[in-house]
Formats: C-alpha cells, sequence, structure tokens
C-alpha cells in the first residue's frame, strides 16, 4: 500500500466522520448518509490495498 493511498484513504474516513457529525449536528440525514458512506468507502479501500500487499 502506497503512502499517498493511506494519506487518501485516511482523509476520505476522516471527511466521512466530519459529514456525518455535521448532519447529526444539523439533523440533515442525507448529509449523515452521505458520511457515513464516504467512511465505508475509505474502509473498503484500505481493505483492499491490504489484500492487495498481501500478494506481493
Amino acid at each position: 500500500m502506497g503512502l499517498d493511498d493511506k494519506i487518501s484513504n485516511a482523509a476520505e474516513e476522516k471527511t466521512g466522520k466530519l459529514k456525518e457529525s455535521v448532519g447529526k449536528a444539523t439533523d440533515d440525514e442525507e448529509m449523515e448518509a452521505e458520511g457515513k458512506g464516504d467512511q465505508l468507502k475509505g474502509n473498503l479501500k484500505q481493505a483492499g490495498e491490504k489484500v492487495k500487499d498481501a500478494f506481493k
């Protein structure tokens, strides 16, 4: 897993957490769901990179 990928995936997770928090605070269910989705995408990307690293 490249350092750039790790940073990008972590940033996507952090952005998702922020969106989720803002969505909860403002009762914006759409933003909250989008934040959860961003977190999930970041986690899945990291898992995929770890699988690729295991086969190197």
